[in-house]
């Protein structure tokens, strides 16, 4: 699609905070941290499950330098959830700032608060604990079973909307739709599939670990520094959690190290802030490396049962995904991201006949939490694979199978109306969908004309070629709301204000640019401050794709408010009717050639006649979640001697309707495809068989690095998304989904095997190699 003569949009100009980066100018939380700051270090559970029988603390509170101790005797007892989701959250009231029970190894014990953190460290083996050890889950399948052991018995946890919540049964959340009829379909087809595939934890790994800073301004109130993916609502946990009003706390997100979700959580703002309340002091708590893995969110581990029905003509008669989703001790997220298997990976194809179950298990492991990609990771894995086995199956051409069957524009499925976030969903048609382009470019880049079978392989290195098609979505509709404001300056310049948070994406240029595009101006022009709960507009915050999808069209609908203002003031400078003037590079001009600049309307506006101040504010709520689509293509090489897997050659190509900076969206994919390809070969958590988590460090939980990096290639294949801020959709989440899904259909492809769990580690894939052989 050939894209309109943006003058912003579209152009990959320079991130609006690249310079203060790059510098190493003062940016994110722990640079602003004062000399007299005070160190937070936590005593973790060492057990799975255990109840506190008793807690002394005196000695701790009596080593020199501690300011005080806070646990579970003498803090409040106020339920809540700590997932950064929309109010009422669709996750269970399951927690408290410390409980007189613990649920994982990791769990929250007592914080010291003391001068720095060695004391802190040496008041902790201070601290007496007495603990009545409880037997623990430590699996999906002793979860469900009839005798296991109940994890949360307190009474006071609920959820605040209704949907299933059984924690007698260790039953989080269940939800299930269906269409048509699948057994019929079954019954139908040529070819039934039916198989069950397993995904690991993961863990988010953002270079800057959890952090976040309090204090007490002269008013009293609360100031929490924090590097969060969403202000707003971390406000509204912090006050629930202490039992205060909103209006007592202020959140300031200053630059954040990277999310990927992990962030959407709040973990440490509850006791940074009451700790400050106690000490009067500034107080700094940042999490280690360590605890990011052992106590941080992770990925949700997933059980996927998949049935498929097809006929020999690519006709698709049946599909069936059952779901059973291990949230860990604490229900957060957990049934939105198993709702997110089904509503993200079932649309994608045809079929009349489909249905949808997924049930969610508290263990006594690691807590699940938002991650890029959020339930549709885990479900494409199974979904793209089992897709290409169904081509297999038929003959045909796994490309020419999912060209056949891939939902097309104009069209809606029956997914979209029934899953929503604890609710129904909405009903939604596609309008822009570039996939058939994306396959095609994609073929062509990764050489789809030159794979043969298997069969045709020999040796001891073979290479293989797999691929995968892809859909998200752009927001949660109906749900997820946006603001943003706008203010003209003396000099023609914009204060753009937005609660919008930039994890590092570069979300605070592209929604500049969007601006800027409006009004006419360069990007220079835009001052963008995000966000500040004090100051900045609401916004939910970065997750769910929404971004520059949601929170751009606020800042388009604020921006062409201001824009009507200035052809209002210029209009009546040059005495003319607003409708005779065009706006374009900064200025206003007549059709007799008359201009005015925006320096002048600004001056005029401020300080000659009708003094005002240029300025607007629009709010943005979604009725769609237009899904971006990607198809991908990747090149491998197996070691048939040892099982080792390498990665040749990576395609993505991708259709996110207009990419407002396509330099910062082909950046967004390597970095996805980066994160995607380490979860698919290398990535795991292992545990003892007391469920504590035994390689909490990159020297022995591997990610890939800039050093590890294949050969990739984005290809933008853009489209125009009607309800998208200049045509916009998301890009950020899709593209981790590809890797796991199409480096098992390159490995079929290479050697004739299929793995339903990964990582693809050399061992699992040798031992299937010597079970075939």
């Amino acid at each position: 699609m050939k894209v309109k003569d943006y003058k912003v949009v579209n152009h990959s100009v320079r991130k609006v905070d690249g310079r203060q980066l790059v510098t190493g100018a003062k940016a994110y939380v722990a640079d602003f941290k004062p000399a007299d700051a005070l160190y937070v270090k936590m005593l973790w559970s060492p057990h799975a499950h255990a109840v506190i029988k008793s807690i002394d603390v005196t000695q701790a509170e009596a080593v020199p330098g501690v300011h005080c101790v806070l646990c579970c005797e003498n803090t409040p007892r106020n339920i809540h959830c700590t997932a950064g989701q929309g109010f009422p959250e669709p996750s269970p009231y399951d927690t408290c700032m410390f409980d007189h029970k613990v649920r994982f190894v990791g769990d929250r014990v007592a914080a010291v608060i003391a001068e720095s953190p060695q004391i802190a460290l040496d008041a902790i083996k201070k601290i007496d604990v007495k603990y009545a050890v409880l037997e623990p889950v430590l699996s999906i399948d002793k979860a469900m079973a009839d005798d296991a052991p109940r994890i949360h018995d307190e009474a006071d946890a609920y959820v605040p909307i209704p949907i299933p919540y059984e924690p007698e049964n260790n039953l989080v959340a269940k939800v299930s739709m269906s269409a048509g009829d699948v057994a019929a379909g079954l019954a139908e087809s040529d070819a039934v599939l039916d198989y069950t595939y397993n995904t690991p934890y993961a863990q988010h790994c953002p270079i800057e670990p959890y952090v976040s800073m309090a204090h007490i301004d002269p008013h009293g109130r609360i100031i929490i520094l924090t590097s969060t993916q969403v202000p707003f609502h971390c406000r509204r946990i912090v006050a629930r959690t202490l039992g205060i009003p909103e209006g007592k706390i202020r959140v300031v997100k200053p630059r954040i190290g990277g999310g990927f979700g992990c962030k959407q959580e709040m973990l440490l703002e509850d006791v940074v802030a009451m700790a400050a309340l106690r000490t009067g002091r500034h107080v700094i708590w940042e999490f280690t490396r360590e605890e990011m893995f052992r106590t941080g969110r992770t990925r949700h581990p997933i059980r996927l049962h998949i049935q498929t029905g097809v006929k020999k003509d690519g006709t698709v008669k049946a599909y069936n995904m059952e779901v059973i989703n291990n949230t860990g001790a604490y229900g957060g997220h957990g049934l939105t991201v198993a709702s997110c298997c089904g509503s993200k990976a079932l649309p994608l194809y045809h079929c009349d006949n489909v249905a949808f179950d997924a049930k969610v298990f508290y263990t006594n492991l690691p807590v699940g939490g938002a991650y890029r990609g959020f339930g549709a990771t885990q479900a494409f894995f199974a979904a793209e694979t089992q897709f290409d086995e169904m081509a297999e199956v038929i003959g045909m051409d796994p490309l020419v199978f999912r060209r056949m069957n891939h939902i097309q524009s104009g069209e809606t499925h029956p997914v979209f109306a029934a899953l929503g976030e604890g609710k129904e969903g909405t009903p939604m048609t596609i309008g822009s969908i570039a996939l058939d382009d994306c396959i095609d470019q994609g073929a062509e880049a990764i050489g789809w004309d030159k794979r043969v079978p298997h069969t045709e392989k020999s040796g001891r290195y073979r290479k293989g070629i797999g691929m995968c098609c892809l859909m998200q979505g752009s927001s949660v509709p109906e749900i997820d709301m946006g603001a943003a404001s706008i203010k003209m300056n003396d000099d023609g310049s914009f204060n753009l204000l937005i609660g919008a948070t930039d994890l590092g994406t570069g979300s605070d240029t592209a929604l500049g640019q969007i601006a800027a595009e409006e009004l006419g101006v360069s990007i220079e022009k835009m001052i963008v401050y995000s966000s500040d709960t004090d100051l900045t507009p609401f916004d939910v915050g970065a997750y769910a794709c929404s971004t520059t999808y949601l929170s751009g069209e606020a800042v388009r609908k604020a921006a062409v408010k201001v824009r009507q203002q200035i052809m209002d003031v210029a209009a009546e400078m040059l005495h003319v009717s607003a409708d005779e003037l065009t706006l374009a590079n900064e200025q206003v001009t007549a059709k007799n050639g008359e201009t005015v600049s925006y320096r002048e309307i600004a001056a005029y506006s401020l300080y000659q006649n009708n003094q005002f101040q240029i300025m607007a504010n629009a709010s943005h709520v979604t009725h769609k979640s237009p899904p971006p689509f990607a198809a991908h293509f990747v090149e491998i090489e197996v070691d048939t001697w040892t099982g080792k897997i390498k990665v040749l050659n990576y395609v993505a190509a991708c259709d996110c309707g207009v990419a407002i900076n396509p330099l910062m969206a082909e950046g967004q994919v390597e970095g996805a495809l980066l994160n995607g390809i380490s979860y698919a070969l290398t990535e795991q958590y292992i545990f003892d068989t007391k469920g504590k988590m035994t390689n909490p460090s990159f020297q022995n939980y591997h990610i890939w690095s800039m050093a590890d990096k294949p050969s990739m290639k984005t290809i933008l294949c853009q489209s125009f998304e009607e309800t998208g801020p200049w045509g916009a959709k998301s890009i950020g989440e899709i593209n981790i989904n590809g890797p796991a899904p199409a480096i098992n259909n390159a490995l079929f492809n290479a050697v004739g095997i299929r793995l339903r769990s990964f990582p693809f580690l050399p061992e699992r894939v040798f031992n299937a190699l010597q079970k075939k052989s």
